[in-house]
């Protein structure tokens, strides 16, 4: 029966798949992936990995509510903090900072399914990674790195593969963008285990120096400062 319903789960994440490609990366479409894993042992083992991080136990026991930061309130902290800087990219890109489907949060892999959700475009700004295309893998690579989480590994697999099968121009920089983000989850600690909301009003650099990121993304075509450089802000 266990091998039935891995088997079935497979088929609806190929289909869900296909969805995130026609739609060229639709939220929902993303959020159906996700929730594909929620009872696997994928996602179980992902907790496990979470759990044995510093810090990861206590924030499993007291699973702190989802994170939807106020952006007003973000602006009025000072420029360069985390909290900022956030806002700042945040409102450039047009995005809703409640843009998490809403997901019961009383099981270990529902709470932290929903926190990664909630605070993944914190990891963008410390990374240092842009929204969409490469610099999206490769943000995803930092925590499928970390933890194993099953969407975002599945996620850049079918994102190498789909460069090579329909987009072989793009392949150089996903390759490029996912070794980056791999490589920074290796050496920085974990992102997805840090209480974001009780340092907003820290500088972005204390953040990534305190994690050990000591290269983010800068330069590069995928990362932040180039999708946003009218901001002016070195992330």
């Amino acid at each position: 029966m266990a091998r039935l319903k891995e088997v079935l789960r497979a088929a609806r994440s190929a289909q869900i798949l296909g969805a995130i490609s026609r739609s060229g990366g639709a939220l929902d479409s993303i959020a159906d992936l996700v929730d594909n894993f929620l009872d696997s042992e994928a996602m179980a083992l992902s907790v496990e990995r979470f759990r044995l991080l510093p810090g990861g136990a206590e924030l499993l026991a007291e699973r702190p509510v989802p994170v939807v930061p106020n952006l007003d309130v973000l602006l009025e902290l000072p420029a360069g903090s985390l909290g900022h800087t956030y806002a700042l990219v945040i409102k450039a890109l047009g995005y809703d900072p409640d843009f998490a489907r809403p997901r019961p949060v009383d099981s270990e892999a529902g709470w932290l399914t929903q926190r990664i959700a909630t605070t993944h475009d914190v990891h963008h700004v410390i990374s240092g990674f842009g929204p969409l295309g490469e610099g999206e893998n490769g943000v995803l690579a930092i925590t499928a790195t970390q933890i194993g989480y099953p969407a975002f590994v599945v996620l850049n697999i079918a994102a190498g593969f789909a460069s090579v099968r329909f987009h072989p121009e793009r392949l150089e920089l996903v390759n490029h963008a996912i070794a980056r983000g791999s490589a920074m989850g290796l050496s920085a600690a974990p992102l997805c285990a840090q209480r974001w909301e009780e340092g907003w009003d820290r500088p972005v650099h204390a953040w990534r120096r305190q994690l050990g990121v000591s290269d983010p993304v800068i330069t590069e075509s995928y990362s932040l400062a180039h999708r946003l450089p009218e901001l002016g802000i070195d992330c």
